[in-house]
């Protein structure tokens, strides 16, 4: 173990000597950076599978909205809060989740999260009354968001920018697919007589106890300060020599410090940088029409052409493929980036993530359009409204990418606070757009609702376009990117 750094420091005119515990240079095995590729490719599984869980686990209570209406007793926008609080949940987990992980690191939360994730599963599968299931929804949300909030700095901290792509389009397909195979099905779950809604919560508790157990052995600790951390204390141990510490124990512990620094860095990104606010909003439209689609579909295709919950969510599949597609097309820009980054004497700009989701908003906005103008009677083959999501389907993943990709590549040490708040602001619009998209439809029908919609999604096709141009200018003079 090399000899760690001395550095010499003043206070009150008395000379202190500190002794920081370092990697042992750019090749130190201990670094994330240089771990296997076999054990990096693992890790992502582990966080990959849990990420896919607990976003199957927001929408699979979808199909079973008719079912509380009966039971409880309730309207559908009640009812739907099963969805929503769930969300919402996503929202303020990460608020103090992603703080928490630059402090003590990413796997005590990503345990931590997982545990409570399948309590409150396991929890709201025997609830009793509807004011409690809505309340376990949202909690077990709030765990559940620790994935998704952790997932992407913890690709960051094992990944080079040169082998950083490839990760995180498998976690963003991992984001889509949880939800868009939850609502078949959680319909057949429900359609099952011996199964019946309650088994929408077990399920996801059962895969979420798995997932705890694979990730408590088999995780292990990436965030580089952290690793130096337990080295210095390995390295105490060993010597005797207890003035030896890393920079990250030096870090300020008082509660006003934490909050100041940590828990309140994400909300303060959103307010403060234009880079953080503009993903995130892009990022946000997006996510939030993954959400709003539990309630268009079933309209389209189990309220206009009388399907059950079951077949009604099978045209999910058609979203599903569009993701794949996108993630294929955002791998295909993969080797364009790596030949500007050798152009650029191996630095990466963060602009290069954003070219390809300005065909993305524009195949989005087309698939709303679609979706709509031929959703909207019955007598159009199911097929026709089916196909529009290649369209939608490779627009969320384009355009969601990019945003995530961007703020991690810009972010840096902040990279988990700034996920943070796109997650927040996502994770708000993922559990609004359910509550008004009923009164939505009926109000304006199929086809002017998706028009409406797609009119939205045109406005924010200059978004990566502008960042792509005059994004650099503005990094320039944020603290964020600096």
């Amino acid at each position: 173990m090399r000899e760690p750094k001395i550095a010499s420091s003043a206070s009150s005119g008395v000379t202190k000597t500190t002794r920081h515990v370092e990697f042992e240079g750019p090749e130190d095995p201990l670094n994330p950076l240089n771990w296997p590729l076999g054990k990096k490719v693992y890790m992502c599984a582990i966080l990959g599978i849990s990420t896919m869980i607990v976003a199957f686990a927001s929408s699979v209570f979808a199909p079973t909205v008719p079912v509380m209406m009966q039971l409880y007793g309730i309207s559908k926008e009640v009812a739907t809060l099963g969805v929503s609080l769930y969300v919402y949940g996503f929202a303020f987990g990460p608020l103090v989740f992603a703080p928490f992980s630059e402090l003590k690191g990413r796997y005590i939360p990503l345990v931590l999260c997982m545990f409570g994730f399948t309590v409150f599963s396991f929890a709201t599968a025997v609830s009793k009354d509807v004011q409690s299931l809505f309340i376990l929804r949202f909690f077990t949300g709030f765990f559940g968001s620790g994935p998704l909030a952790l997932a992407g700095p913890a690709f960051a901290d094992m990944f080079s920018p040169q082998q950083r792509g490839v990760p995180i389009v498998m976690f963003c397909l991992m984001v889509f697919i949880g939800p868009l195979a939850a609502p078949f099905t959680g319909g057949f779950i429900v359609m099952n007589q011996s199964l019946g809604w309650r088994w929408t919560a077990y399920i996801p508790g059962i895969l979420g106890g798995a997932a705890l157990v694979v990730m408590a052995f088999a995780l292990e600790e990436t965030y580089q300060p952290v690793v130096l951390t337990r080295k210095a204390d390995h390295f105490r141990r060993e010597t005797g020599d207890w003035s030896l510490h890393s920079e990250h124990e030096e870090m300020r512990m008082d509660i006003r410090a934490i909050f100041e620094n940590n828990i309140s860095l994400p909300l303060k990104l959103l307010v403060k940088e234009p880079i953080v606010l503009f993903m995130c909003i892009f990022g946000s439209f997006v996510y939030g029409l993954l959400y709003l689609f539990l309630t268009a579909y079933p309209y389209i295709f189990q309220i206009t052409r009388g399907m059950n919950p079951g077949v009604g969510g099978l045209p999910y599949i058609g979203v599903i493929i569009g993701t794949l597609l996108g993630a294929v097309a955002t791998g295909a820009t993969q080797p364009w980036v790596l030949r500007k980054m050798k152009q650029n004497g191996g630095v990466m700009e963060p602009e290069w993530r954003l070219p390809v989701a300005v065909p993305g908003a524009v195949a989005f906005t087309g698939g709303l359009f679609w979706l709509g103008w031929s959703g909207y009677k019955g007598s159009i083959h199911w097929i026709v409204p089916t196909a529009s999501g290649l369209f939608t389907g490779f627009g969320l993943l384009t355009m969601f990418l990019p945003s995530l990709a961007y703020l991690v590549e810009c972010g840096g040490d902040k990279s988990a606070s700034a996920i943070a708040a796109h997650t927040f602001l996502r994770s708000a619009a993922g559990g609004s757009f359910p509550l008004f998209a009923t009164q939505m439809f009926d109000g304006l029908g199929v086809e002017w609702a998706c028009t409406l919609l797609g009119c939205v999604g045109a406005l924010l096709i200059p978004i990566p376009l502008l960042l792509y141009l005059f994004g650099a200018r503005i990094r320039a003079r944020s603290d964020f990117a600096a």
